[in-house]
């Protein structure tokens, strides 16, 4: 019998079982799929000369996660590549905002756009320098985060206090106009804070967006070498190193609740697995107390709220192997490994409103990774792995292009939006088309049957928006991974801190799991700051 069973070896769920293994606890993790990784994944099923990412693909967030610097994964082979910049966001004109590897860099090109602005670009990454480790450890913490929330609070009163906090719920457009000139910094800032489902207008996506873009400058977008499985092989073969056991192809079908006590799991094939001490769920709110728990073990108000809970938007993903990199008109967009596609703030905004009409967009936001460009080891030489993916509404009500998209994502609509999103590249990359050697297409339902917690393709486990964060994460309440249920804990970007690939949500549990029996994780020195 383990000490504790973990639903799910994404890379929450895979970090909760390390920080277990290295309290001494023995693990079993399962996993429903035939592979680990969640969406931490890469495979050759483009073409075989080619690394292509499944799903996530850059990792910003893991570079600066103080959870992931504490299980050392480079004494696991982890390497990370970098493109030559970070960012880029091209116009339909020629000029081209960037976010560079260096500050001085992005500053000097956003002056072309508006003199003043490089100085607004270097004193915006001053602030940084003087809050963001501090604002970084008190977002991986488990809420409410005391220790790092103090230090935070002196930080932010000496960076401007209140006017800093204010800059921070702006929505992102207003945070653009008020702090630059020119449409560069204003372009960087709102691209960023799509890469969640917040439009331009939304509040909190100014506080978003500059979060994102100052990872950017101060950790780069980095890449795993070799594809993004090899932040998965890093940790799975950290955790059985140390002794944790898993098993893939091992669906978890309820969890055994008995006294109000989780002690077990029963998987779909008829087999038992007790715990002894947890069960720790790397699983969507939704699918962990309706299908996992059952109804009759929680609270009524529990069951109301999740009637509340929101998906954050659905996800279309189109995967090429392009005989050479994209052919942007901006030539600064070609070194960059992220390529952010739109017209514009203002294009940004119209995406973000045909998605809340539930219209299917007609000219679609795309994010553009050019991998090859981040990691020369993902295709010949001379070629390009990229993808791009864009969000479509959870529920289809309208099609604002010409296609009839319904949202039922057969194979005629599935090829009707790649095309689109192609049309949309084409745009900013003349001949991006005559490069294509082959392409696969990952539609909303398709990510939602390769990983269960991408529901319909939602990558952050429930919106980014501020009425479902904190401690209105996943449902109002505390803002912990604890459950109603005694010794079930959530492991997943369903619980606080939310989406994207930094182990929080997973350490975070399993440091719950461990006070729940008098013990406490080790920590990394820098969390201990």
């Amino acid at each position: 019998m383990p000490d504790a069973v973990v639903i799910g070896a994404g890379p929450n769920g895979l970090v909760a079982a390390n920080v277990l293994v290295d309290a001494g606890w023995s693990v079993e993790v399962l996993e429903a799929q035939p592979e680990p990784g969640g969406a931490v994944r890469s495979d050759r099923g483009v073409h075989p000369d080619y690394i292509s990412d499944l799903f996530s693909a850059f990792y910003p967030l893991a570079a600066a996660s103080p959870v992931l610097a504490r299980l050392d994964l480079a004494a696991e082979g982890l390497r990370w590549s970098h493109a030559l910049s970070v960012l880029a966001h091209p116009l339909l004109d020629g000029r081209c905002a960037v976010l560079e590897r260096r500050v001085e860099e992005t500053a000097a090109g956003l002056g072309e756009f508006a003199a003043a602005d490089a100085d607004v670009w270097q004193n915006m990454y001053r602030t940084w320098a003087h809050v963001g480790p501090d604002l970084v450890q008190a977002l991986f913490t488990p809420f409410p985060p005391v220790r790092a929330g103090l230090r935070l609070a002196v930080r932010l009163r000496a960076a401007g206090g209140l006017r800093l906090a204010r800059k921070l719920v702006l929505p992102v457009r207003r945070l653009g106009e008020e702090e630059f000139a020119g449409e560069g910094g204003r372009l960087l800032l709102a691209g960023n804070a799509l890469h969640a489902d917040l439009s331009p207008e939304a509040a909190g996506s100014g506080g978003f967006g500059w979060l994102m873009s100052m990872l950017g400058q101060s950790h780069g977008f980095p890449v795993p070498v070799g594809g993004s499985g090899a932040l998965t092989e890093a940790l799975v073969s950290r955790f059985r190193g140390r002794g944790g056991v898993l098993r893939c192809g091992e669906r978890v079908a309820c969890v055994v609740v008995r006294g109000g006590t989780a002690v077990a799991v029963r998987t779909e094939g008829g087999e038992t697995i007790a715990a002894r001490r947890a069960v720790l769920a790397d699983t969507s709110a939704p699918a962990l107390y309706r299908d996992l728990v059952g109804e009759e073990h929680l609270p009524s108000r529990l069951l109301r709220d999740l009637e509340r809970f929101q998906w954050d938007f659905a996800t279309f993903k189109v995967d090429w192997a392009l005989s050479a990199p994209a052919p942007w008109t901006a030539p600064r967009a070609a070194g960059a490994g992220t390529v952010h596609v739109a017209d514009g703030v203002d294009g940004l905004t119209r995406f973000a409103s045909q998605i809340a009409m539930n219209q299917v967009p007609d000219e679609p936001f795309a994010l553009f990774g050019q991998m090859t460009t981040a990691d020369p080891s993902r295709s010949p030489a001379g070629t390009e792995s990229a993808w791009a993916y864009t969000h479509v509404p959870q529920h289809v009500t309208s099609d604002a292009g010409p296609d009839g998209i319904t949202g039922s994502w057969d194979t005629r609509e599935q090829e009707a939006m790649a095309d689109r999103i192609e049309a949309q590249v084409e745009r900013f990359a003349p001949g991006f088309r005559t490069r294509i050697l082959a392409r696969r297409i990952l539609a909303p339902t398709t990510l939602q049957a390769m990983d269960e917690n991408l529901h319909n393709g939602a990558i952050n486990n429930g919106t980014t928006a501020l009425h479902q964060q904190a401690v209105f994460r996943p449902t109002p309440g505390t803002g912990r991974p604890e459950t109603p249920v005694k010794g079930l804990y959530l492991a997943s970007a369903a619980a606080h801190p939310g989406g994207g690939v930094h182990g929080a949500p997973g350490a975070n549990a399993a440091r719950a799991a461990l006070r729940g029996h008098g013990l406490h994780a080790p920590l990394h020195r820098a969390q201990r700051i």
